[in-house]
């Protein structure tokens, strides 16, 4: 026998449904406020409204096309360079807004920048599709061959990377599910000669930075919404007591980050238009908005840079 249940929930003897349950004019203690507040796509968390909040302000399209772009950096001449992950392009934005091409692929999307301490550009690209990724160098200015540093054979799929002071550079593999998590980070060795394990476990390990004043690796899981404060003894060591999660977000989902002189940290929000800053003890103490969010507009926002010698992000 099949039997149908409809459940019925009572508050002050009204019947709460679905034309109701969400007032426009919340009149009675007894119904929900469906508000300004709460009504549009990307509403703030409450834990989070109370934040200090400031709204960015445009500065330069790139494409008419919903194109995502990523890994945003500023060189030591003040360009911008960042990725369009739709297109499979690297570019570079001048100070007087002048865009050029400085790198392509042809199966690969770039989405993760940063600068050797030689100089050259190391880009980490990847093909969801066919589950490849790699890192690649190249000059800075575009010219030369882009030469593999971890190619696409080595099985990983690296989305973002960050140097230490050595020259070695860590790596988030963007693997796994949230029930899944097969991903993590690793470090290269500044020789290049070995790949070496330092978070397991994670899933699509996205952002990272790392503070080399503290030996501290911050770390984005965007498959499960959370935020790593890892520190280390060494390049590759976590010490006691020295993992934990310092945040978990709400709603889609940490990408990339970026640190400033303090030690802050500031995570952008794909799929909500905004981005988090934090203290350097993971404590979050406000937010920077992007424009018309509310309208469905920006809301693709994955990476950020901070201008070297100012406070322009």
């Amino acid at each position: 026998m099949k039997i149908n249940i409809l459940s019925i929930i009572l508050i002050s003897g009204s019947i709460i449904t679905p034309a109701n349950l969400f007032s426009q004019q919340n009149h009675s203690t007894s119904s929900l406020s469906y508000n300004g507040a709460t009504q549009n796509q990307v509403p703030i968390p409450p834990s989070e409204q109370m934040l200090q909040t400031v709204t960015a302000d445009h500065y330069f399209k790139v494409t008419e096309q919903g194109h995502s772009l990523e890994g945003a950096i500023f060189d030591d001449k003040g360009n911008l360079l960042f990725c369009d992950v739709s297109a499979g392009k690297v570019y570079r934005l001048s100070p007087d807004k002048q865009l050029t091409t400085i790198a392509a692929f042809d199966n690969l999307s770039p989405g993760g920048l940063a600068f050797h301490k030689d100089g050259r550009l190391f880009i980490a690209a990847i093909n969801m599709a066919d589950n490849i990724g790699g890192i690649f160098a190249v000059n800075p200015d575009g010219t030369g061959n882009m030469l593999p540093v971890i190619g696409t054979e080595k099985g990983f799929m690296p989305n973002d990377l960050a140097f230490d002071a050595n020259g070695g550079f860590y790596f988030t593999d963007f693997k796994g599910t949230s029930t899944e998590p097969t991903g993590g980070v690793y470090y290269e060795t500044p020789d290049f000669s070995e790949i070496i394990p330092v978070v397991r476990n994670l899933s699509m390990a996205n952002g990272i930075t790392f503070d080399s004043k503290t030996n501290t690796l911050w770390i984005t899981e965007f498959g499960r919404n959370l935020l790593h404060r890892v520190v280390l003894t060494d390049s590759t060591t976590i010490g006691p007591i020295g993992s934990n999660v310092a945040y978990h977000f709400v709603g889609p989902a940490p990408d990339s980050m970026r640190a400033d002189s303090d030690g802050n940290l500031y995570v952008a929000k794909y799929g909500q238009g905004r981005v988090l800053v934090f203290n350097p003890a993971g404590i979050p103490i406000g937010q920077i908005l992007l424009p018309e969010r509310e309208q469905g507009h920006n809301l693709l926002s994955t990476s950020l840079a901070i201008r070297p010698g100012s406070k322009d992000l």
